[in-house]
């Protein structure tokens, strides 16, 4: 005799609607119905953009007629590659993503180590919200205060000039110091986050052995942080190898994200910008890998 199903309780929703039965008596289908929504969205709007996307990377564009040839192509990506302009701008971006990266986990780390192993739980508190506060602000208005700032009458060249010093006129540079204030606090977080769940048993041991402070950071504080920093750093990494309106506003120096908003708008020529847009997506595929194997994953 095969099993039957357990009558569905006196009172619940299966007792009274067929369908709320089915739904009561069926987890995978209350389970499947939450996650609709969000699953379709990201699989119909998300994923599904990013597929047009790469496919239009391999379609080209008529010189003569200025219209989108529909064809499998490979001109486009042979053109990134072999034309030294678009080689120094992916190197360019790539060496400041990384560049904001370091910067900000050398920033990041005293502050976050403050504020997880030394202040009080009160005063973390307060910190917490510190370090929040710059991303409630637009990011225009963030961009527009550090533009004006860096300007040759800005603020900071009036603090310099007493010390025969300036604002470097490099764009590079410029976009390196925005980027790096603009990221700093996708760093904070996951180190403090990091940072706070060391046990202190752990530093307690090292220093019972003998460790000096400086031994103790590094090799108990740093390996058991790794993680954290590897996290934070997928935000600052593809924050930066993405972002065109900075470079837009405080330089006239071309990164990846410029290339593309100027061939999808002023060039028109949506193919070479759809293959330009797969860089930074097949460097952070890479990236993820890594920092997949080094844990940081569980420190998000």
């Amino acid at each position: 005799m095969s099993a039957q199903p357990a009558p569905a309780p006196e009172g619940s929703p299966a007792s009274h609607r067929p369908l709320a039965g089915l739904f009561w008596r069926i987890r995978s289908l209350q389970v499947g119905s939450l996650l609709a929504l969000p699953l379709g969205w990201l699989g119909i709007v998300y994923l599904g953009s990013l597929v047009v996307l790469l496919i239009t990377a391999f379609w080209t564009l008529d010189e003569f007629t200025g219209l989108v040839v529909k064809g499998f192509s490979l001109d486009n990506f042979e053109l990134i590659f072999t034309e030294p302009v678009y080689r120094r701008i992916v190197l360019r971006t790539v060496s400041l993503a990384a560049l904001v990266t370091v910067t900000d986990i050398l920033l990041a780390f005293p502050i976050a180590f403050f504020m997880a192993r030394v202040v009080g739980a009160r005063t973390k508190g307060l910190l917490v919200v510190a370090v929040l506060m710059p991303l409630w602000a637009s990011y225009l208005v963030k961009v527009y205060s550090w533009r004006t700032m860096l300007s040759t009458n800005g603020v900071i060249n009036w603090f310099l000039d007493p010390l025969g010093l300036h604002v470097p006129t490099s764009g590079y540079v410029r976009v390196w110091i925005v980027m790096a204030y603009l990221w700093l606090p996708y760093m904070i977080l996951p180190l403090y986050a990091g940072l706070e769940r060391i046990n202190d048993s752990l530093l307690d041991a090292s220093g019972d052995l003998g460790a000096r402070p400086w031994r103790t950071f590094r090799s108990v504080v740093l390996p058991l942080a790794l993680p954290a920093i590897v996290a934070g750093s997928i935000f600052t990494f593809s924050l930066t190898l993405g972002d065109y309106i900075t470079p837009q506003l405080v330089s006239n120096t071309q990164f990846i994200g410029n290339v593309v908003y100027a061939n999808v708008g002023i060039a028109n020529n949506l193919p070479l910008a759809s293959a330009f847009a797969t860089v930074p997506i097949v460097i952070m595929l890479v990236y993820l890998l890594i920092a997949r194997r080094l844990g940081a994953f569980e420190a998000l």
